[in-house]
This record gives C-alpha cells, sequence and structure tokens, in this order.
C-alpha cells in the first residue's frame, strides 16, 4: 500500500512538472520545444542543448545534448504531455550544429531508445563533416546490444536503430519536405572548423537558431524578419568577473548580452529565445536588462521545455 500511495505521488508530481512548463505557442501548426538550455556546465536545472521543432505533429531534433529523449518523452502523451510529436518513436529526423560533446552525448540515446519504443525505419541525421563517421562509431559501440535486441527473446524490429547519416558542406538548403525546409549557414565558433546555424521555414513560421557562435553576419542575414530566433548567450555582467584567458576564450567562441541585442536590433525578429545561457552568477532579469541595452524587443529567457 506504501509503495503504490508513493507511486501514485511521485507520479502526481511528475504530471505538475510537465503542466507547469511555460507554454507561449500562438500556432497549432507548428511548435518549438526548448528541450535543452544548457552548455557543457552540469547544471542540474538545464538538460544539454537541444531543440525541437514540430511541424504539424511531426518532429526534428536540433542537437543531441545529454537528456533530450527523457526531455521530449516528458511532454509526450506517455508521460502525461500534450504534445503527440514527441511520443520518442516519431522521432526520424535530426540536425546537428556542430560535432562539440555537449551537443552530442545525446546521439546514442536519439538512435537507441526511439527504437526501442518502436521507431521501425531509420534515422535521418544531418550534421557537418564528421557526422558519417560519428554515427559508425556510435553503431559500432552498440552492435551487441543492437544484436541482442535484434535476436534476444524480445525481438525488435531490423530498421530502427539504423541511421542514414548526411554530412553537408555548403551553405543552403540541405533538407526539404511537406512540413519544413532547413537551410544551413556557417557561423563562427572559435577555432571549430565545421560550425552551422539552421533556419527553418514552416507552413506559418520561420525560426533560426544560432547553434554556438559568436558574433555574426549570417545570423543576422538568415534572422531578419524571423519569427523566432533562438540564439546562445553569455551574461556580460558574469563575463566581467573572469579572467583575461577566459575572456578571451569566451569572446571568440560565444556572444555576449550586449552583442546579442546589437544582432537582434539589426534583425528585428519578432521574439528572441535565448538558450546555452551561461550566467556565471548573473540572473533572469540581468541577462534581459543587458539586452534592452541595445534591443527593445521581446525577449524571452529559454527554459527547459518551454513550448513556443
Amino acid at each position: 500500500m506504501k509503495i503504490k500511495l508513493l507511486t501514485t505521488l511521485l507520479f502526481s508530481l511528475a504530471l505538475t512538472i510537465v503542466t507547469a512548463q511555460r507554454n507561449f505557442s500562438d500556432s497549432d501548426t507548428t511548435k518549438v520545444v526548448m528541450l535543452g538550455t544548457g552548455n557543457p556546465n552540469p547544471s542540474p536545472f538545464q538538460s544539454g542543448c537541444s531543440v525541437a521543432i514540430i511541424v504539424n505533429d511531426i518532429p526534428y531534433i536540433v542537437d543531441f545534448g545529454p537528456g533530450l529523449i527523457r526531455q521530449a518523452a516528458a511532454l509526450s502523451p506517455r508521460y502525461g504531455g500534450e504534445i503527440a510529436g514527441l511520443d520518442v518513436k516519431n522521432i526520424k529526423h535530426a540536425f546537428l550544429t556542430h560535432l562539440h560533446s555537449d551537443h552530442t552525448t545525446g546521439y546514442p540515446d536519439l538512435i537507441l531508445t526511439p527504437w526501442v519504443m518502436g521507431r521501425d525505419e531509420p534515422l535521418e541525421v544531418y550534421g557537418p563533416e564528421g557526422i558519417n563517421d560519428m554515427t559508425l562509431h556510435i553503431l559500432e559501440a552498440y552492435q551487441k546490444d543492437i544484436r541482442y535486441r535484434l535476436y534476444g527473446y524480445e525481438p525488435a524490429n531490423n530498421q530502427g536503430w539504423r541511421v542514414n547519416s548526411h554530412e553537408f558542406t555548403k551553405e543552403g538548403i540541405i533538407y526539404e519536405d511537406e512540413n519544413i525546409t532547413v537551410e544551413a549557414f556557417p557561423v563562427p565558433h572559435g577555432t571549430w572548423p565545421n560550425a552551422w546555424g539552421f533556419r527553418f521555414t514552416t507552413p506559418d513560421k520561420i525560426i533560426v537558431i544560432s547553434g554556438d557562435s559568436s558574433p555574426s553576419e549570417k545570423i543576422i542575414e538568415y534572422a531578419t524578419g524571423a519569427d523566432i530566433l533562438i540564439h546562445e548567450v553569455y551574461s556580460k555582467k558574469g563575463y566581467d568577473t573572469k579572467n583575461e584567458f577566459w575572456k578571451s576564450y569566451h569572446k571568440r567562441n560565444h556572444t555576449s548580452t550586449i552583442e546579442l541585442g546589437e544582432i537582434a536590433e539589426k534583425a528585428k525578429p519578432k521574439m528572441v529565445v535565448l538558450y546555452h545561457i551561461l550566467y556565471w552568477g548573473a540572473t533572469d532579469e540581468d541577462i534581459t536588462t543587458e539586452i534592452a541595452t541595445k534591443f527593445n524587443g521581446r525577449v524571452i529567457v529559454g527554459k527547459d521545455l518551454d513550448v513556443f
């Protein structure tokens, strides 16, 4: 009886957590879900960097930070959520901005868990140079598990574990179907040779995602007039407390609140959503106040499982 009561209470708590998430959506066709707003630091309040764009209940994943599949499941009907497209077996398309570990350590989970839960066709993945090798090595690493699931007591289908990985090296359209057009554009990220941002055009929305980037004219170009610009950011207030080495590093690799305000003022998207957030002791109010010195449009500090 006590175990049953505890289980009921925990399930009720889980439902409360899900339903407490913020919903800013104004579309029945396109929804954007922040699966993870974090960075390499293992914050217990921010899952790894990942975004889901759901169009007509078809999900498209951007970046594979740790925890993305469980975050998607949290908003699926199976676990009390309301977004049918995030039933994990439906995840069949994914896009990667770059191969840094905080954007890719959820990749094995993205490949295997939806298959275990019933995905019956290969995952289609689009990423920069290196994604083919990464995919090959992950599948090799999990061959024992895959073989057991195929030929053990509870055999799974022989398609859902497979991956068709597609490398892109040029700016422009990299994917298109009846729901969405995906354009890739290069962004500067320190000495990383292949870092990209994405522009998603759906029947009713334009969403631009920066990936990891220092200030970029390409982001301004692709985000001009967009409905949502999802952009990484670090606190200028926190940055000012760093030593010269880390100041130099972050300036070359990332974008400050002040710089993002300048980008948004030029591009004028309808909404800016912040992710990959480096607080360094700052508050949400500090971050939005700093951006507001350059841009007076709508800015929302993204939280995990926010829906737009």
